[in-house]
């Protein structure tokens, strides 16, 4: 057995990768805060089974939609996100949605959130050399 099929591990590891992916689509909500008619996205938090494997891994891939040829095309293909309904803040008259305020203090805990798991999964390495005598 690797020490990466350890389901704590294997959690860690999702959630980190989930984070990183979080903190990409927070920043394109940042970026497009002044595009027309532009809606704030997120990721849905993902929900992990006890075995450690994510239950939500068979989510559909919703990409980015293009509301004028003068945008520029996303990089990716987007990931499993949803469009926000619920902001505490009105819309622009542009129809954008995106309030800079909400979308820095979600970044702010993502990083925090991502700095939290990658501590945890480094001190469980550790743990785990230990306990094999290294």
């Amino acid at each position: 057995m690797s020490v990466t099929d350890l389901p704590v591990v294997a959690m860690l590891r999702n959630r980190m990768q989930w984070q990183q992916t979080r903190q990409k689509v927070l920043a394109e909500n940042v970026a497009n805060a002044d595009t027309p008619g532009f809606r704030a996205r997120d990721l849905k938090e993902p929900r992990f089974r006890p075995d450690g494997a994510v239950a939500a891994a068979g989510l559909p891939v919703i990409g980015m939609e293009r509301t004028s040829g003068l945008h520029l095309a996303s990089a990716g293909g987007g990931g499993p996100s949803e469009e926000r309904t619920g902001t505490r803040f009105e819309m622009t008259p542009s129809g954008n949605a995106v309030s800079l305020e909400d979308e820095m203090l979600k970044a702010a805990d993502n990083q925090s959130d991502y700095q939290l798991a990658s501590l945890l999964y480094r001190k469980s390495l550790q743990t785990l050399r230990t306990a094999v005598g290294r």
